[in-house]
């Protein structure tokens, strides 16, 4: 077994305590074998908060949320793989009259009612591997403290006033429309009604005395902060300045508490109930560490969020920080929805998809696999059995699972051992077909960046699948089982090809582990590569091939694993 790779490999223990990260240690491991240059993938960043949109609880969560949560999660793990510190938080937003309104209808008390949906989610979150690191409820006394004080702040900033609001409002979005949001419809008794135009939901006209949000002065600021593109993908940007086009009415940042007492009460003015918006946005400062005096705002911080609350992110939530005096977010990536056969999901048409139910079919990694190979940010994804089982089959039963069984095989690999690259540099069809795949499979971490760096999870792994196939493509028709029947030359080649294969395997599963961690770590496993060899930071790959002859070549495989991901029906 040859000596474990030399790089510089360093564990660190980071905390981020009032806005701020401190280390508490780090340890540094340095190999004596030069084989490695200390190489990375990505930009190198100061320490960010990455978050999920904050899920509402009046109902369990469902395939949506699961999508949201795990495209952060993804985002989360790569920026680790790559060396980089960040911070995930997610949570439950548990105020507003649609909460009121669910526990009222089970006759529960609305604090138990949350308390049960919030864990729910949790679970959920648990269950599919989401790394969070802070999971933040807004009935939470720490949530209670932010919020109050962003209030007294853009209240003192003169950015608060008490008004008559009349207008459409939509209890189901809770959100305040203007008429050209809402067009005329009928129910379905055929009676005439008025409806959102993005979510097709019921509004209804009001006229209250509320506090109103100045939104209206903030316009010209919101529009220098689009010049900095902050929303990805751009069509989502183009949407928002559309918006920005059209004048921006003040916001109504309250309720009278005799109609919505679920909630946190205006500071000044215990008659009023703060808006569900304004409190739930507040989250991401919550977690950053607002209000301590030490606080400072996050360093690149990202917002994940679904298409549907876009206007809430992209207009509201900088409006109201650049009110109270802190910077706007430095990136809003927004996704698409998940339609289920062509059709909206829904529960009137029992056409929900139940993620529960999909890890019971699929495994957990399955269904992360899924939703991020087929899942396109920029457009609404459609959710079928029979692609799942089609793609997870061809994809990660037959090509990688494949892959990992052939060249791992007794009949193929009976010493169970990396073996030695000894390439005959002489040009032949075979040597330049070698030059060929390496010269692809070399490209593929940077290439999975570009990806991952544009919101792109799904273009990463429809990259590492390309390559997996470019191999599998590369092992056949070399053959080295009957390769190692041949002369001192052609056992020698095979050989080659074999460490190739490995080698490559080893990549596939790096580049892997933020999207299915146990299959990645299953291929590592096999590999016997050591836990400090599964990262980008500090890691080089086809070393032999460089000259560099001791890099894995001698080392033993891990413990037979199996099938990798077994064959699933069709029917």
């Amino acid at each position: 077994m040859c000596v474990v790779l030399a790089a510089t490999q360093r564990s660190m223990t980071t905390m981020w305590r009032l806005g701020k990260w401190q280390f508490l240690g780090r340890t540094a491991q340095r190999g004596s074998v030069p084989c490695m240059r200390r190489v990375g993938y990505g930009e190198i960043m100061t320490p960010h908060l990455l978050t999920t949109p904050i899920f509402y609880v009046n109902a369990a969560p469902h395939l949506g949320h699961v999508y949201s949560a795990l495209l952060a999660d993804v985002q989360h793990r790569y920026a680790a793989l790559c060396g980089r510190d960040t911070r995930l938080s997610t949570g439950t937003d548990e105020h507003g009259i649609k909460v009121q309104q669910a526990a009222a209808a089970l006759g529960v008390n609305p604090s138990n009612f949350c308390t049960t949906v919030s864990q729910q989610f949790r679970t959920m979150f648990d269950t599919m591997a989401i790394s969070y690191t802070d999971f933040v409820r807004t009935t939470e006394f720490r949530h209670t403290e932010a919020v109050c004080h962003f209030w007294k702040k853009l209240d003192e900033r003169g950015y608060i006033y008490k008004g008559l609001y009349q207008g459409w409002y939509c209890t189901s979005d809770e959100a305040f429309l203007s008429e050209d949001q809402t067009v005329e419809s009928s129910d379905a008794e055929g009676n005439k009604i008025r409806v959102s135009v993005e979510s097709g939901h019921q509004v209804h006209w009001m006229s209250e005395e509320n506090y109103m949000f100045r939104l209206s002065q903030l316009g010209p600021k919101l529009l220098d902060w689009l010049q900095t593109e902050p929303i990805h993908p751009a069509p989502f940007l183009r949407i928002v300045r559309q918006w920005l086009e059209e004048d921006l009415p003040d916001l109504s940042v309250s309720r009278q508490r005799n109609r919505v007492s679920w909630g946190i009460p205006v500071p000044s003015d215990p008659s009023h109930t703060i808006y569900v918006w304004l409190d739930a946005l507040i989250n991401y400062l919550t977690v950053a560490g607002y209000p301590d005096h030490n606080f400072t705002p996050w360093g690149p911080s990202i917002h994940l969020l679904g298409k549907d609350i876009l206007r809430f992110h992209a207009i509201y939530w900088p409006a109201f920080l650049l009110a109270a005096g802190l910077p706007p977010p430095k990136k809003l990536l927004v996704h698409s929805h998940w339609t289920c056969n062509g059709v909206k999901m829904s529960k009137s048409l029992k056409n929900v998809v139940d993620p529960t139910e999909c890890i019971k079919q699929y495994t957990r990694d399955g269904l992360r696999y899924f939703l991020l190979r087929h899942g396109s940010p920029e457009r609404d994804s459609d959710f079928t059995h029979h692609t799942v089982r089609k793609l997870l089959n061809s994809e990660l039963a037959d090509a990688l699972g494949g892959l990992l069984n052939r060249c791992t095989a007794h009949t193929i690999n009976p010493g169970q051992c990396w073996p030695y690259y000894q390439c005959n540099s002489e040009p032949s069809a075979a040597h330049n077909e070698l030059q060929g795949l390496l010269g692809a499979v070399k490209e593929l971490p940077g290439l999975v960046d570009q990806y991952m760096n544009r919101f792109q999870a799904n273009k990463a792994l429809e990259a590492i699948d390309s390559s997996v196939r470019c191999s599998n493509a590369f092992f056949q028709s070399q053959a080295p089982w009957k390769l190692f029947k041949g002369d001192e030359e052609d056992k020698a080649w095979g050989q080659s090809v074999l460490y190739i294969t490995l080698e490559s395997l080893r990549l596939y599963a790096t580049l892997l582990q933020p999207a299915v961690p146990i299959l990645a770590k299953t291929i590592l496993d096999r590999l016997g590569v050591p836990d400090i060899y599964r990262t980008l930071k500090g890691n080089v790959f086809f070393a032999a091939t460089l000259g560099e002859k001791y890099c894995f070549q001698g080392q033993t495989l891990g413990s037979k694993c199996g099938l990798l991901y077994p064959r699933l029906d069709l029917d």
